[in-house]
């Protein structure tokens, strides 16, 4: 079997992986991480997400998706039920402060830079479970968006702080400054 070489396009090359783009991946980038702060900064103030009555805003969300089962076409799956019935609501406190403070760190690593294709993941697995809660509001553009911000992660973090930690700390498959150091 011949090894073949599919060229990636030209549009592709300059939108995931040239520095001149970077400008671009820089304003959505903190776009995404300026809705995930918001959200998360108001959860961790409200009594309701993170103060002693943690868990009851979720609780609520929960059980306005739960309502959301019972047709032919239901807005949330059978599966997504049973999970957010028998493992969200059951420890609907410990659940809230995840979610407030998940929001919060994905927002500032997103603005800062930091670690962008890993926090653009964590913020577009919020944003599905969210839609398989049956909650559309920004949750599709956000999704959208973060899947670009994965795929250009290399570009999407060059103005921030990855600049400065991944080549000091270097990705899985290669390792940077702080590993590579000569004996």
């Amino acid at each position: 079997m011949k090894n073949t070489i599919i060229e990636e396009s030209p549009l592709s090359k300059l939108v995931f992986h040239n520095t001149r783009s970077a400008w671009f991946w820089l304003v959505v980038r903190v776009y995404v991480g300026w809705q995930w702060l918001i959200a998360g900064w108001e959860k961790i103030h409200n009594l309701a997400w993170v103060g002693k009555d943690a868990g009851g805003a979720l609780s609520g969300f929960v059980q306005g998706a739960l309502q959301k089962t019972g047709s032919t076409h239901p807005d949330v799956q059978g599966w997504y039920a049973y999970f957010l019935e028998h493992i969200v609501l059951p420890h609907a406190s410990l659940w809230s402060h995840f979610v407030a403070y998940g929001e919060l760190l994905v927002g500032v690593a997103l603005i800062i830079g930091l670690f962008t294709g890993i926090a653009a993941f964590l913020g577009l697995f919020m944003n599905l479970n969210y839609l398989l809660a049956g909650t559309v509001s920004v949750n599709p553009i956000l999704f959208t968006l973060s899947i670009g911000i994965m795929l250009a992660w290399k570009i999407a973090g060059y103005y921030g702080a990855d600049c400065y930690v991944l080549p000091y700390l270097g990705v899985p498959w290669h390792g940077g400054r702080l590993f590579n150091k000569k004996q």
